[in-house]
């Protein structure tokens, strides 16, 4: 069989159900041996970099690995940015990327780089097929550690002379991912520091998600009474209104949950990525940590861990919770939490209220008029903040935030990820104008899939964060505003309704309407004040 038919049936058994990709002239029998696939839909995209964000979001959320394809040269460098971004946010993909035939690798030749080398230290791991009998452990390995935790991306190169070889059809059997618990001694030596201690905060991070272990998380914190907070990524974890949630930090400016955490006196830090915020921005006192992650603690001055526990985090703090967890119930003073629902602006949207036409009130509104189901996609620029602030998903993974990278431009091809992924759940993506147009394109992809969601794109003519920032540092800014194409008629232009709202009470109504019949794709262009 075709080393590219074999490649394809390899897919298969690792139950992959889309491949984001562009074709090109190297990958011309992988497109082909594709087509030919029951179980898998090729996706022609418009962008390699949209791509890798379509199977970024796919993969956070299907529980299964994205996958994307591009071929050599432009093609793998247009993927680099989704490619990074999906290792830095632990998103499992792969990437399967076209390559110039062996005998063209040791000169200078047309559109030739090394393409491992330049994704090796973007991904977990980068390997190039360098033998065609090889191609069915080599993308064995690859899904396995995409998938493992930390999860993350691998890429995989095929030249072009391997193609079309023949080798013997063979897919090696997806066995389960291997999990560990801490041993009895360390559970216990974990009951008793936590017994020790007074003034125990909880740090919660995207590893909880991950490994699905909210529910046990939800026990963990109902038996300790302790404060609770989150990171972006792991908004959700508790609901809005649980007496414990202290909400998210990991701000640069406004970080009010901090002065919590210098109260404390032990923190337990469970499944926390330090790519989202470093320790020494958060634990400036060198206060001691219990580590609970499937990985070892990479410890610092900052991040003294006096105990790890180091396992699967849903069999973990079941076994912390079995084992006779302490009450340690306190309170941060100076009535911290409402201090933070003033700061973070987190106040209810009450209709009928005249109010300004904010992100934070376009945020109320969204929170009033969303479900459990809703899938909330944000782009990044100064609104990625307000949406960590200010807006409370009602589940996890229901707000898909990139804190890792944070690359401008995710939300709308990151909207086609999630709406494949969840066919069922309304998709909500906000972006700013500068992300917007940066893969915009990839609404032609999601009209042609037939998809419906609902983009928010945020108008005032520049880059908002850079312009508050040089405006803090120079008393002016300058080269971060713009001028905008008309996004109604742009939307128009791609056979989508695209619907202008200028102030909250417009806003209000369109967004409640299109989330009443929503059977396309809607674009809300909302004009703020510059």
């Amino acid at each position: 069989m075709k080393v590219t038919d074999v490649l394809v049936h390899c897919l298969e058994n690792e139950g992959v159900e889309y491949v984001f990709g562009i074709v090109g002239t190297e990958i011309l029998d992988l497109a082909k041996s594709l087509s030919k696939s029951t179980q898998i839909q090729y996706v022609n995209v418009r962008h390699e970099q949209g791509a890798a964000f379509m199977a970024d979001v796919y993969g956070r959320l299907s529980n299964k690995v994205g996958v994307c394809l591009s071929t050599l040269g432009p093609g793998a460098t247009n993927l680099l940015t989704g490619i990074t971004s999906a290792q830095l946010d632990h998103s499992p993909v792969v990437a399967l990327i076209g390559q110039a035939g062996m005998e063209r690798h040791h000169k200078e030749s047309h559109q030739y780089i090394d393409i491992v080398k330049m994704f090796e230290p973007a991904t977990k791991w980068s390997a190039q097929i360098n033998e065609s009998q090889t191609t069915p452990v080599v993308i064995r390995k690859a899904f396995k550690i995409a998938k493992m935790e930390k999860p993350g991306s691998v890429t995989i190169t095929l030249p072009e002379n391997f193609a079309t070889q023949m080798i013997a059809e063979m897919a090696l059997p997806v066995t389960p991912l291997p999990e560990s618990v801490p041993v009895t001694e360390t559970i216990e030596a974990a009951i008793n520091l936590i017994k020790k201690k007074l003034k125990p905060f909880v740090i919660v991070g995207n590893g909880v998600i991950r490994q699905e272990a909210v529910l046990e998380l939800l026990t963990f914190i109902e038996s300790l009474q302790s404060p609770v907070t989150h990171s972006f990524m792991a908004k959700g974890v508790l609901p809005k209104e649980h007496p414990l949630n202290f909400y998210t930090f990991g701000f640069k400016e406004n970080d009010v949950v901090l002065p919590g955490l210098k109260e404390a006196d032990l923190l337990i830090v469970i499944g926390f990525d330090f790519v989202e915020k470093l320790p020494k921005d958060w634990n400036k006192k060198k206060l001691p940590v219990l580590h609970i992650d499937p990985l070892p603690a990479e410890i610092n001055e900052y991040y003294p861990v006096e105990l790890e526990l180091v396992g699967n985090l849903k069999k973990t703090l079941q076994l912390l919770i079995q084992a006779a967890l302490p009450t340690k119930s306190w309170v941060p003073l100076s009535g911290l939490k409402e201090q933070i629902k003033t700061v973070y602006k987190m106040g209810p949207h009450q209709p009928g209220t005249t109010l300004p036409f904010s992100i934070e009130t376009i945020l109320h509104c969204l929170e009033a008029h969303t479900t459990e189901e809703t899938i909330v996609i944000s782009d990044v620029g100064s609104h990625k903040d307000s949406i960590a602030r200010t807006y409370q998903p009602k589940g996890p993974n229901r707000l898909i935030i990139s804190n890792g990278l944070a690359s401008m431009g995710i939300a709308i091809p990151g909207a086609i990820g999630a709406k494949l992924a969840c066919p069922h759940n309304p998709v909500i993506c906000i972006t700013g104008d500068g992300g917007a147009l940066m893969n915009f394109a990839e609404i032609e992809t999601a009209k042609r899939l037939g998809l419906s969601f609902i983009i928010l794109v945020l108008n005032d003519s520049m880059l908002k964060l850079e312009v508050e920032q040089m405006n803090k540092k120079f008393g002016e800014n300058d080269g971060a505003t713009f001028q905008n194409p008309d996004f109604v008629q742009l939307a128009a232009s791609f056979g989508v309704t695209g619907i202008r709202a200028r102030n909250l009470e417009e806003f209000d109504h369109i967004l409640k309407q299109s989330l009443h019949s929503l059977t396309d794709i809607i674009l809300i262009d909302v004009v703020l004040e510059k």
